[in-house]
């Protein structure tokens, strides 16, 4: 072939390429894929710590102040009681990869997050903590209309190519599925691109997910995945939960939506009398032997027993409902199964 013909037929080859539409040379969209202009913001770390006020905090915190959070490093650090009691009243609650917020207002690198499905009193657009800018991003909504992959283990590996690990996740972290394979799924992350998942770390949501309300012995069983899990107070993640953040978190798994904090959980749902109490019930625990505000929940776990995260230094545990202080500072039951 003369040089002439070489050229000829590489410049042929250039054009033809050149001629291949931009959507053709990349993966193609899932078809649930639908942008919008709405733009929606979201929780862009494995778990986001929500605080009270922005600004420095422990060195040992830095581990959640940044992008991506090392949430194992943080809790292996706090070593003493002391150091967990520390985030009374300074840290507020946590959000998980993906989780929906609203930006309320910002101070320098700080912007304070309302976490849009935690409800409370506090502000109707969800549950308020401030939050370094880094663990959140705004992108235009595009993909409401996919299934959802939601974590079922306690934690699960998001991988970047089914080999390379790319961040552990929480147990219910939820983020949309663009395609199903036999034993993997791809998910789309809130700016980080195509991931995967094991199917077998996850169960999968319609778009709109109807969930059948559970018996209260599927509420027990969820809750009994995390015994001996330390208790952290804000926690929300299979890193550590507070009292609340447990009951909230085994409750949203299985479809049930409830307010954030304990003494708000205390009125809702329908009362239940102590002797007519059922697995999976709510119990309240107030000062002043049960008469004055409502600091405590737990989950009734049968036979005179409850499960609960009590607090710093303690683990999740299932223990007598006749156990001191439980016992003198019971304040009553709710159901939120029927």
């Amino acid at each position: 072939m003369t040089f002439k013909k070489v050229m000829m037929a590489i410049m042929l080859c250039v054009m033809a390429f050149s001629l291949v539409p931009p959507a053709a040379k990349a993966a193609a969209p899932a078809t649930c894929y639908a942008k919008t202009p709405a733009k929606k913001t979201y929780i862009n770390v494995s778990v986001a710590t929500l605080w009270k006020e922005p600004g420095t905090k422990r060195q040992m915190d830095q581990h959640v102040l940044s992008n991506p959070v090392n949430m194992k490093a943080w809790t292996s650090k706090m070593t003493t009681v002391k150091d967990r009691l520390w985030l009374t009243g300074k840290a507020e609650t946590q959000a998980l990869y993906g989780q929906e917020v609203t930006v309320l207002k910002t101070s320098g690198s700080w912007a304070q997050v309302a976490v849009k499905d935690q409800s409370t009193p506090k502000n109707s657009k969800g549950y308020p903590g401030w939050l370094p800018k880094a663990q959140v991003t705004t992108q235009p909504a595009a993909y409401e209309a996919c299934e959802t992959a939601g974590v079922k283990s306690n934690t699960a590996v998001l991988f970047q190519d089914k080999k390379t690990s790319f961040m552990e996740l929480s147990f219910n972290t939820e983020l949309p599925i663009i395609k199903s394979e036999t034993n993997w799924v791809q998910v789309m992350t809130p700016a980080n691109g195509a991931k995967w998942l094991k199917k077998g770390d996850i169960r999968i949501l319609a778009a709109t997910p109807v969930i059948p309300k559970p018996i209260g012995t599927a509420l027990l069983t969820t809750g009994k995945q995390f015994l001996g899990l330390p208790y952290l107070w804000s926690g929300v993640s299979a890193y550590g939960y507070d009292c609340s953040g447990f009951t909230s978190s085994v409750y949203r798994y299985h479809g049930i939506s409830i307010p954030r904090d304990a003494s708000d959980q205390a009125k809702k749902g329908k009362a239940i009398a102590k002797s007519s109490l059922k697995p999976g019930d709510l119990l309240f625990f107030a000062y002043n032997n049960g008469k004055g505000s409502v600091h405590h929940v737990a989950m009734y776990a049968g036979n005179g027993q409850m499960i609960h995260s009590p607090k710093a230094g303690k683990r999740v545990e299932i223990i007598s409902m006749n156990t001191a202080p439980y016992k003198q500072e019971y304040a009553g039951a709710r159901r939120y199964t029927d």
